[in-house]
């Protein structure tokens, strides 16, 4: 049985792991007869947003708490992640891996990375395992694997700073995936469009099928 790890950024589309992404990685993985280990950075979320108002609440929260609603309490703190451990890591979207997992959202392509999210990518790569990235959080592949292939669907902002950042953008569909075969990547969308519930979900599972093949 493959073993796949999935980092998440909390829960919440806004401030942290897109729900829907999270939760159809996770099943497009048990689907595949595969398992899969959470983990999340154990580190303050950036801020706190009211998902009903889009306001920013006067209150602070834990990326991995909130990020174990989405794994039910099964959930590992990042720095316990071994890439030997596992045949591959997949990181699903969300604002969280903008603003949790590296503080993209304010500062582009001169963002930095969570040391932690940094050396579990570095590390899965170097062991040439495949990765897979959903929606926003393949800037964080951009930023880190110079040259990598990639896509966050047909946005020509994003698109265009992904590429300053040294990576290769592709354009695709909602239910499109990116595949860097020398690089062992993969990369969908998601909700970098207007997308439904039901393409979240089958991009997910064509990502985790390409993840598996790799």
């Amino acid at each position: 049985m493959k073993k796949i790890a999935v980092i998440l950024s909390g829960c919440g589309n806004i401030d942290g792991a897109e729900i829907h992404e999270s939760v159809t990685t996770l099943l497009a993985i048990d689907k595949e007869g595969a398992s899969y280990q959470c983990f999340a950075p154990d580190i303050a979320q950036y801020h706190v947003i009211n998902h009903m108002t889009g306001q920013k609440m006067n209150e602070t929260r834990n990326v991995m708490i909130e990020s174990a609603r989405i794994a039910r309490g099964k959930i590992k703190p990042l720095s316990e992640y071994n890439c030997d451990e596992f045949d591959a890591l997949i990181l699903p979207g969300g604002y969280g891996a903008a603003k949790n997992l590296s503080n993209f959202a304010i500062e582009g392509e001169n963002c930095t990375i969570n040391d932690e999210v940094k050396k579990a990518i570095t590390s899965t790569y170097n062991a040439k395992k495949p990765i897979g990235a959903l929606c926003i959080s393949p800037v964080l592949i951009a930023k880190i694997i110079k040259g990598a292939k990639l896509t966050i669907g047909d946005d020509k902002t994003t698109a265009k700073t992904i590429e300053d950042m040294g990576a290769i953008h592709e354009n695709t569909g909602k239910t499109d995936i990116a595949i860097d075969k020398e690089k062992k990547i993969v990369t969908t969308a998601c909700y970098m469009f207007d997308s439904s519930i039901k393409e979240i979900a089958k991009g997910a599972e064509n990502l985790v099928k390409a993840i598996i093949k790799l």
